[in-house]
């Protein structure tokens, strides 16, 4: 079987089997083997690791996946994509297919069963709409995670590595750090994909913590606290905090005014730590 990386590989499997692009599924194939092998490297992808792949589409970045690693778990969508699939992996005895949405996928189950429960190495061109569902839905959930490394808008990229006081600066951005080290390895334009995207690409690393950087007394209270920081921008905290039913405006602005911030900031102003701290103050029940 031919390497599909370029070009020519990738246009004459979708000939030989009349393959059409689904816009509901975001398709866009990585078409450039420089990029491929970026991503195989960044992701430090060895025999000795289990790799979840997310949208395999063809196959192109499988090929590369089950070369580098000791098993691959390939999760694709498009039931269409499958017989391709069965074709361009043909040779591979370490690769095992999945038709079924990732969302709804118990990744845990898949890293016990394949993987003895060691972490895994995520690895994905993801489609644009479903990026952080995704990003947020394997972090969330404690799966085994060593890394993610994945393909995506690089204005989402961006988002997930930018610090306070920038418009990029978000909900999205707090997520990713407090649970990972973000790092852009590769700027991708449109022309490495078929058919071509209208948006620039990065490859970007997201390497587990350990630990969290910052002690929270509840997570998912913490991450209640950003996302109401952030749903009204253009608002102060106290007022977003107390429109989004988290605490009373008195209890913001006492807690602010314990952290010695002014009662007029925004959320893009605050740090992943000043967040903590806001969230365990401001926690029902909270000893503070």
């Amino acid at each position: 079987m031919a390497y599909l990386g370029n070009p020519q590989g990738t246009i004459a499997v979708l000939q030989k089997y009349g393959f059409h692009f689904q816009k509901k599924f975001g398709q866009n194939f990585l078409i450039d083997p420089h990029v491929l092998e970026k991503i195989i490297s960044a992701a430090g992808i060895t025999k000795e690791d289990c790799v979840l792949e997310i949208g395999p589409g063809i196959g192109t970045m499988t090929q590369y996946l089950a070369e580098s690693a000791g098993e691959v778990i390939a999760v694709e969508i498009d039931a269409n994509l499958i017989p391709i699939l069965s074709d361009t992996l043909s040779e591979y005895t370490n690769v095992t297919v999945i038709n079924e949405d990732i969302l709804k996928v118990d990744v845990a189950r898949l890293a016990e069963e394949k993987n003895g429960g060691r972490p895994i190495k995520v690895v994905a061109n993801l489609p644009y709409y479903i990026t952080t569902p995704i990003i947020m839905g394997l972090f969330e959930s404690h799966v085994p995670l060593d890394s993610i490394t994945i393909m995506v808008q690089k204005e989402v990229a961006d988002r997930m590595q930018t610090g306070p006081g920038s418009k990029d600066y978000g909900a999205l951005s707090l997520a990713v750090q407090y649970y990972a080290k973000p790092e852009i390895v590769a700027n991708v334009p449109p022309n490495c994909f078929i058919p071509r995207p209208n948006v620039g690409s990065a490859v970007i690393r997201l390497t587990r913590h350990t630990n969290p950087p910052v002690e929270v007394e509840d997570e998912h209270f913490l991450f209640s606290v950003i996302r109401a920081s952030f749903n009204q921008r253009r608002k102060t905290l106290v007022n977003g905090l107390s429109n989004g039913g988290i605490a009373s405006k008195e209890a913001v602005s006492q807690a602010l005014a314990d952290m010695e911030l002014p009662a007029c900031i925004r959320g893009e102003a605050l740090t992943l730590s000043q967040f903590a701290t806001l969230s365990n103050l401001l926690k029902p029940g909270s000893k503070n």
